[in-house]
């Protein structure tokens, strides 16, 4: 039996950036999901279904939260809005130490926060045409694993 005070602590984050947005106008800084979006994020919600997420973190867009909105409602959470451009991760990794988080972004902010948190430059800026990259990164104590898979709708 395993004494408590040498559990593991096992923090396992989920990256995605937005699913598709409104491209008609190209002047809008803050547009909404398109319907493809939407399904996409309805189809993120039904990836991750049997994933418990202790946060849901989004930046403040209208493409980020519609993104975050359906996994959110599935876990009857609320979404923890944050500023892509001034994460502290080591208060990030302290705050969410031994939960299950996911994480929504951009195509730059996703990967740039994924290496901030593994301490190497691995994952580069994600191609604006896709929406369905993954990113897990788990810490166990100090040990970190990490992977990215591409998950599209049919």
């Amino acid at each position: 039996m395993q004494d408590s005070s040498t559990k593991s602590s096992i923090s396992t984050y989920y990256f995605i950036r937005h699913a598709e947005k409104d491209r008609s106008d190209k002047t809008n800084r803050d547009p909404h999901l398109t319907e493809i979006g939407k399904a996409r994020a309805n189809h993120w919600s039904n990836i991750l279904k049997h994933v418990k997420f202790d946060a849901i973190y989004s930046t403040d867009y209208n493409r980020t939260r519609e993104t975050a909105h359906p996994t959110a409602r599935a876990n009857n959470l609320d979404l923890t809005i944050y500023d892509a451009s001034a994460i502290n991760d080591e208060k990030f990794k302290t705050d969410n130490n031994g939960k299950t988080v996911l994480i929504v972004g951009h195509s730059n902010t996703t990967p740039e926060f994924v290496n901030t948190i593994i301490g190497e430059n691995k994952y580069d800026d994600i191609d604006d045409s896709n929406n369905g990259n993954l990113y897990i990164v788990t810490i166990t104590d100090c040990v970190i694993s990490h992977q990215v898979l591409e998950i599209n709708p049919r």
